[in-house]
């Protein structure tokens, strides 16, 4: 074989293997492919596997069959009740037919921008219905179903299917926020001023009833304690008169006793003569108190 032959030979190899390469493409599991020639759309191939198109002339775009993100930034709404809250709400969708999703939005980034502004316009056409009490409550869902639904009735026309919407946060601006906190806290600050006050009263109340409660049990204490007096210094008084009818000498022995015992304890100075009769309990005559002279 002449050396020209195993080059055209070659070469014709060569073109075969780039028109292959030129006309194979692969669709995976997780996408759908749209095959356009000269721009136009020929088909369209859902199934995964590999296919072939008309290399040179026509070029494939793949588009995701899985469940993609739309969550458009969040916008400012003004409520029922005149309140500004920041929404922020996001959308699950699947492309059905990728044909009409490119004649609609052109790319996945388009389509974002087109329909996460439908969204954020049901969010607001449903949310400004409402008050921040029925935004914040049970009701939230059914305003979540009724966005769903608007969306659900615009997605054929792009060829996607809405598979959920939610209102992920639903919060107030900065500056109603600051508001808020300064409200609650002077709320706050005010219900603790009441109950220090309440407590003050309180521990007034309890001092006033502990101080007379006090007052009574001292009086009545006291009064007791007189009494109790009273009656031992009458008992005193009873079994000193007894004594002193059973021994008169024995009890004015005990009185000048105790007489001594005061001038030994207190501060006072007396000068007696020493045979006086302070002291005739000391001189002893003959071993016997009774006889010394009642001499003063």
């Amino acid at each position: 074989m002449k050396k020209s032959t195993v080059f055209v030979v070659g070469v014709v190899a060569i073109l075969l293997l780039v028109l292959v390469i030129g006309a194979a493409f692969t669709v995976r599991q997780t996408q759908q492919a749209l095959i356009l020639q000269f721009g136009d759309p020929v088909r369209v191939e859902r199934e995964p596997g590999l296919k072939f198109k008309l290399p040179f002339v026509q070029h494939v775009e793949f588009f995701d069959k899985q469940i993609l993100d739309l969550d458009p930034p969040a916008q400012e709404v003004l409520l029922a009740d005149q309140k500004r809250i920041n929404v922020d709400a996001f959308a699950r969708y699947r492309i059905l037919d990728p044909l009409r999703f490119r004649q609609r939005a052109g790319t996945e980034e388009s389509f974002k921008q087109i329909f996460g502004a439908q969204l954020n316009s049901a969010v607001r056409t449903e949310v400004a219905r409402i008050g921040l009490a029925e935004l914040l409550s049970a009701e939230r869902a059914g305003i979540m179903e009724r966005i769903g639904k608007t969306l659900k009735e615009q997605s054929p026309g792009f060829g996607v299917e809405v598979v959920d919407v939610r209102i992920g946060r639903a919060d107030l601006p900065e500056a109603a926020s600051q508001s808020v906190y300064n409200r609650m806290r002077s709320a706050r600050v005010a219900q603790a001023a009441q109950l220090r006050a309440e407590g003050e009263e309180q521990k007034a109340r309890i001092q006033a009833e502990a101080d007379r409660e006090r007052t009574v049990i001292i009086a009545d204490a006291t009064r007791q304690s007189q009494i109790l007096r009273g009656e031992g210094d009458a008992e005193r008084t009873k079994i000193l008169n007894e004594v002193y009818n059973k021994d008169p000498q024995f009890f004015d022995f005990y009185r000048s006793l105790e007489a001594y015992q005061s001038l030994a304890s207190s501060a006072t100075t007396m000068v007696l003569r020493p045979d006086s009769d302070f002291f005739r309990f000391f001189l002893r005559d003959r071993g016997t108190l009774a006889a010394q002279p009642n001499n003063r």
